[in-house]
């Protein structure tokens, strides 16, 4: 057991004093428990040790430490600094055995959260800072609990005055503990019942330790409290010393050390009775004015008639009176008194000042005779003996420096080992309750991700029943709507009624983009639900898995140089592109708050990157699609230079030549590409298209233009320009096959010509797996060789020249016979 005598200091005002306290560990609350003396049996408070941290300081004195608790800082005094270490290392160890016992998973969670904190933290235990210390035996023990308590200058001294019942609790308690073991014949130095001992020492020993335990739990079950108790004072009484005790006598062979023995127990029994006496009178007193309003009670409600009762009533007043009266002379005489105690202060304060001025004087006057005295003492000694004097005076004063400081650098060593030990332990019990909130965390993000899911399904099947309204009889039709519009306002009941939320579904994500899209027609919101639902449950679902996603930066950009590009730049006037790129600015992202409006702080800065781009491709100048590349590299990289840089990269090293050129050849080249493997890799699709005359290049063109921006939603969008960043224009067209593929069903079970293309304005803001995604862009879809891309192109390219040529020659023909014909 980790118990023992501590000095705590007490701050009580502008008073600070040590009182002497008994301090016992409680295992089960990991609490450190402090008494008065080792006999209470209540304690008078506790120190919470889970959440402190402990701290000593060579400048606070030998033995001082500090328990800091999110509350308070208990400072506390150990008779030396080995108890000192020895208490800092014990609570350090018992602080960590009880942390990592709570730092447990009830059963029933994922494998995770499941998994002792032992095998996560990855910490070495054997990291030891700092040597075990050496039990105090003297200090510290259940042994320590038989020693006299530490005695205080005053009696009055030790006392709690914060809590006065407790003390008081705990005296009676002692009075009538002691009375039963003294008997009935009231001698304190009789030991007829310490007779009846076990013949065996070594249980005698565990009962006296079984009983110091049950004192400090406080466990009064059954009454075998009592009893226990009764074989501690026991125990003391037998270790105390006194001359009855024959073993005692035997082991003080010495009369001198016998008298001193006796001399010490008298005096500590001596201050202790006293400081019992005192607390006997206060309780006679309480126990006079009790009786007393017992006995004017009694004789109130004995009273025969009513005359008796007021007659009562009037001498109670009349003696309230008489006190009143009393009570404002005491009040005169005090006030008079504190007059005199005024003057009288007044007075020995002058007394002192003439004392200090007398003091000041002498002090003057032996410096002068010490000063004459030296002086004296040099001019008839020789100089080189007084020279000695001097460096032998030095050279002691030096090595006493020294030895201090030696001791100095002892101490902090011993200061900054524990601070290190302390340290350890406390980083490796944060990173296990960060680890708890982690898996946690985790663990909530998993349940409200099948939970979306089961919210997706719900609004699914409404969706189904929504379509099948009209065919349904009217009240069911009813029921189906009314069933709609509350799934439709779940969201606002859940923020009324729960203001946290781990992860909720936010109008905007972290880029700006909207999340929920925002359709016209009032059948479609519940699919926007849906949709919302779906991107949900696929985010809270990649917070299992660690993803720390690629993002390359443009860096090491050269200064500037003097050339003749810069000097025509810095006299130029407005670009070309300048009107152009004023038109489509507001056009750009209009689904992102950071471009949704005129006055946005990404607008100017997207002006900016274009008009540059401009300037550096005069090629190419400004091309429709441009603004929305550069916007995405502004939101992902921030930096005007970085998104222009970016810019520049897609368009003259990704993209193949004449792409965003004013015939755009290379893209109508990609889009007959893109024909041809849709044909190969989706071959129902392609002729279900076929069938109904749909043209896609009406809808993929503009994916291949902008990389997918504006199609996708930000999550997956962002992912595609991960890899197309990578590996260039190949990931696109994997995409754009891979979006068909992901809705290819959906799309076969449609047979009209006008609902297919209204279902493909649309249906990629469906698509909300990304991983389902990518698995059929690069698995399902593969082989998908590059040399065969480049072929492909580059026979579709011959065929579209030479398309563009004939087209060329007539225009050409057109224009000569027209002008041949005239006006």
């Amino acid at each position: 057991k980790l118990c023992g005598y501590l000095n705590k200091l007490g701050i009580k005002g502008p008073v600070k004093t040590w009182k002497s306290r008994w301090f016992f560990y409680d295992e089960n609350k990991c609490h450190l428990l402090y008494y008065r003396t080792a006999q209470d049996i209540n304690p008078l408070g506790s120190i919470d040790l889970s959440s402190a941290s402990f701290d000593c300081k060579v400048e606070n004195g030998e033995g001082v430490f500090e328990i800091r608790t999110p509350s308070r800082i208990f400072t506390l005094k150990a008779i030396s600094n080995q108890a000192m270490m020895y208490w800092l290392q014990q609570l350090q160890m018992r602080r960590w055995e009880f942390c990592n016992a709570q730092s447990r998973f009830p059963v029933g969670s994922s494998q995770l959260v499941n998994e002792p904190l032992g095998g996560r933290t990855n910490v070495v235990d054997s990291e030891d800072f700092l040597p075990l210390v050496k039990t105090p035996t003297e200090a510290v023990g259940l042994k320590a609990a038989s020693l006299p308590a530490p005695q205080t200058s005053t009696a009055l001294q030790n006392i709690s005055l914060k809590h006065p019942w407790t003390e008081i609790q705990n005296t009676v308690y002692n009075i009538c503990g002691s009375k039963q073991l003294w008997g009935n014949n009231g001698n304190v130095f009789t030991f007829s019942e310490f007779q009846e001992r076990p013949e065996n020492p070594d249980e005698e020993q565990e009962a006296e330790v079984e009983a110091g335990c049950a004192v400090k739990e406080g466990t009064l079950e059954d009454g075998r409290i009592e009893s226990r108790l009764t074989w501690v004072r026991k125990a003391r009484w037998m270790n105390s010393g006194f001359p009855g005790f024959p073993e005692e006598l035997t082991r003080e062979r010495n009369p001198m050390n016998k008298v001193s023995v006796l001399q010490q127990q008298t005096l500590t029994l001596t201050e202790e009775v006293k400081s019992q006496k005192e607390l006997v009178k206060l309780l006679h007193k309480a126990l006079e004015a009790a009786q007393q309003e017992k006995r004017v009670s009694s004789m109130y409600l004995t009273a025969a008639e009513d005359k008796d009762r007021l007659e009562l009533v009037r001498h109670k007043v009349r003696q309230i009176a008489d006190l009143t009266s009393r009570l404002e002379a005491l009040e005169q005489e005090k006030k008079e008194l504190e007059q005199i105690l005024t003057l009288r202060d007044s007075h020995i304060q002058e007394l002192k000042e003439h004392v200090q001025l007398l003091m000041e004087k002498n002090h003057a006057k032996q410096e002068v005779i010490m000063a004459l005295t030296e002086q004296m003492a040099r001019e008839q000694s020789d100089p080189l003996q007084e020279a000695n004097t001097i460096t032998v005076e030095t050279l002691y004063k030096q090595q006493e420096e020294i030895e201090h400081l030696k001791d100095d650098i002892e101490a902090y060593k011993t200061q900054n080992q524990f601070l290190n030990s302390e340290i350890h332990q406390v980083t490796r019990l944060w990173t296990s309750v960060a680890e708890n909130e982690k898996a946690l965390l985790m663990k909530c993000a998993c349940l409200q991700a099948r939970n979306c899911q089961m919210e997706s399904k719900y609004l699914t099947v409404l969706r189904k029943l929504q379509e099948a309204v009209p065919g349904l009889p009217r009240s069911h039709a009813e029921l189906v709507r009314n069933l709609i519009q509350e799934a439709l306002q779940w969201d606002v009941k859940e923020k009324a009624e729960d203001g946290f939320n781990l992860n909720p579904v936010s109008e905007y994500d972290e880029y700006g983009f909207m999340t929920v899209p925002d359709y016209e027609v009032e059948d479609w919101k519940l699919l926007a639900k849906i949709q919302a639902l779906e991107i949900k449950s696929n985010n809270l679902r990649s917070q299992e898995v660690v993803e720390k996603p690629l993002r390359d930066r443009w860096n090491n950009v050269g200064e500037l140089t003097p050339s003749a590009d810069l000097k025509s730049l810095i006299k130029s006037t407005e670009p070309p592109a300048c009107r152009q790129i004023e038109l489509d600015l507001p056009r750009t992202l209009t689904n992102n708050k950071h471009f949704s409006s005129p006055t946005s702080q990404l607008i100017p800065k997207l002006r900016r990157v274009l008009l540059a781009f401009s300037w550096h491709n005069p090629a190419i100048g400004y091309c429709q699609g441009l603004n929305r590349l550069a916007a995405v590299a502004l939101l992902v990289l921030e930096d005007e230079e970085s998104a222009f840089w970016c810019l520049v990269h897609i368009v003259e090293n990704l993209m193949p030549a004449d792409y965003y050129s004013e015939t755009l050849i290379t893209s109508q080249v990609d889009q007959r590409v893109f024909k041809d493997f849709l044909s190969e890799k989706l071959p129902r699709l392609m002729a279900h298209f076929e069938h109904y005359r749909i043209d896609v290049s009406l809808i993929t063109f503009n994916w291949f233009l902008v990389a997918f921006v504006d199609s996708l939603v930000s999550d997956i969008l962002l992912r595609v320009w991960d890899a197309f960043l990578y590996e260039g224009t190949k990931v696109i067209f994997r995409y754009a096959l891979a979006i068909f593929k992901y809705n290819e069903e959906e799309i076969l079970r449609i047979h009209d010509s006008v609902e297919i293309y209204q279902y493909l304005r649309f249906f990629t803001r469906m698509i909300t797996d990304g991983r389902k995604l990518m698995n059929i862009a690069f698995n399902d879809l593969n082989p998908f060789p590059m040399k065969l891309l480049r072929n492909r192109r580059s026979m579709h390219r011959e065929e579209l020249e030479a398309e563009l040529c004939e087209l060329e020659q007539i225009k050409a023909a057109y224009v000569k016979e027209r002008a041949e014909q005239g006006p």
